[in-house]
């Protein structure tokens, strides 16, 4: 069953996306009422909002909803586009503002991280690879669905980027760092750790949040440089990447600075335009076990 629902999506999307991008936004006005209405995820997206945003208003809190929903309607038909867009365009839409800083690193020789949320549009970040000289690999978390998970990576591999699953992350960079490859590898700040994983929490938007160390210990183990990759919408369809250096040199910072200084910058990019954020996952599903005095 899963493959026959597969090979029908895959037939009509690659039908449906030979449209121009302008076309197909028309189809993104659609999805986002079937969004709308009656609302996906409406109650964990409005628990969301409500407990990162407390001083806002129920008036604020639901535009900003509804703006969630119409840009989520966007990152859907964009991400789809994938199938049917060249490096070329892709490179016009999605631009990385100050590469070099990219440059430098690779003519010094050295790897570095590079992190980012779940903030506009992370999908199209397919497409750095086109902007650097070093490797660029995106980690990622393989789909149950094999079929899917399969089309997506040949997707997101076919501008050039290494896409390598979260469990060889430490093995691809190393593998790496071994023959001299200089290569710039891409982390989400955002992902949920497992219950059994959690090692430390957090204040992120105004709640205790379990946060992964993986960048943080991944940095300090193989001395890598740490980038905030600031991803902004220019307009619908554009968007911009502002690097910034989070810090050059990892293993004289104390145990949790970087996990913070991630944290931190993708907290200050949500409060400047939370519409922009995944707002419809769980990242609050486990609390915090209370402490004993």
């Amino acid at each position: 069953m899963k493959a026959i629902l597969f090979r029908i999506f895959f037939a009509v999307n690659w039908v449906i996306t030979l449209l121009p991008l302008r076309i197909l936004y028309i189809f993104a006005w659609l999805f986002f009422l079937v969004l709308a209405f009656p609302g996906y995820r409406r109650q964990v997206i409005i628990r969301n909002l409500r407990n990162a945003f407390p001083e806002k208003s129920k008036k604020e809190l639901k535009r900003i909803r509804r703006r969630y929903w119409f840009h989520f309607a966007h990152l859907v038909i964009e991400s789809l586009k994938l199938q049917h867009m060249s490096g070329k365009e892709l490179k016009k839409r999605y631009r990385i503002k100050n590469p070099e800083i990219l440059n430098r690193l690779h003519d010094e020789g050295r790897s570095a991280l590079a992190v980012f949320g779940h903030y506009g549009n992370w999908e199209w970040i397919v497409i750095a690879q086109q902007f650097t000289r070093s490797k660029f690999i995106a980690i990622y978390k393989p789909l149950k669905n094999p079929w899917f998970d399969s089309y997506l990576l040949k997707l997101r591999r076919k501008y050039g980027t290494s896409i390598v699953p979260m469990s060889h992350t430490l093995r691809e960079i190393a593998g790496d760092v071994r023959e001299g490859i200089p290569s710039v590898t891409a982390l989400l700040s955002d992902q949920t750790p497992p219950r059994r994983e959690i090692r430390y929490w957090t204040r992120f938007l105004n709640q205790d949040t379990p946060v992964y160390l993986g960048i943080e210990k991944l940095s300090r183990k193989m001395n890598m440089p740490v980038l905030w990759f600031n991803i902004e919408m220019e307009r619908r369809g554009y968007y911009t990447i502002n690097i910034e250096v989070l810090t050059d040199s990892p293993q004289t910072l104390d145990e949790h600075v970087i996990t913070e200084m991630h944290v931190r910058k993708l907290e200050e990019q949500i409060v400047r335009r939370p519409e922009l954020w995944l707002w419809s996952h769980r990242r609050w599903k486990h609390k915090k076990p209370a402490v004993n005095d």
